[in-house]
């Protein structure tokens, strides 16, 4: 199960997912301004997501780094890829993540692509069902990441050996 953790000391990397400008409209006109959503991740198997809403966008980029580092959960990886297939959903999305043999690469759009790669998963098969919104689709996989468990995560749960489990 991915746990939350204190990123201080990680070696951060950065990435602009989407942008949106928005605008509220009050009695003297309409107020315009940015939803950011970023991903950060130290390729190793850490990973977070923010949103950050200013008046500018690079200060809606900076809210959201610094909300991503908040939200920052660690992900077990095997190989290079993720121990077994998983469903995450959130909302209206829904996002199948599948491990992929070595040399496969990263098969997804630019949504989980940006997740997945900062995750520092390097081999992966993807496919967004039903909603493509950027941040459903975000969210969905950090749901899916989060359920990830590796045979040792399982052992340890159930109180046996790693032979046990693998059957």
């Amino acid at each position: 199960m991915a746990k939350r953790f204190n990123p201080e000391g990680l070696e951060l990397q950065e990435k602009l997912v989407v942008v949106n400008r928005v605008s509220k409209t009050v009695k003297g006109g309409r107020i315009a301004r940015f939803a950011s959503l970023m991903i950060v991740g130290d390729g190793n198997g850490h990973v977070g997501y923010g949103l950050g809403k200013a008046a500018e966008v690079s200060e809606a980029n900076r809210k959201a780094i610094e909300d991503a580092k908040k939200n920052m959960i660690e992900v077990s990886l095997k190989d290079g890829t993720i121990p077994h297939e998983i469903l995450g959903e959130f909302g209206a999305g829904k996002v199948l993540l599948k491990p992929a043999a070595k040399g496969t690469g990263i098969i997804a759009g630019k949504t989980v692509r940006a997740v997945v790669e900062l995750a520092g998963i390097k081999n992966i098969r993807s496919k967004c069902l039903r909603s493509n919104n950027p941040t459903n689709v975000v969210k969905a996989t950090f749901e899916g990441l989060k359920a990830l468990r590796s045979a040792e995560d399982v052992a340890k749960i159930r109180g046996i050996s790693v032979e046990q489990v693998k059957g």
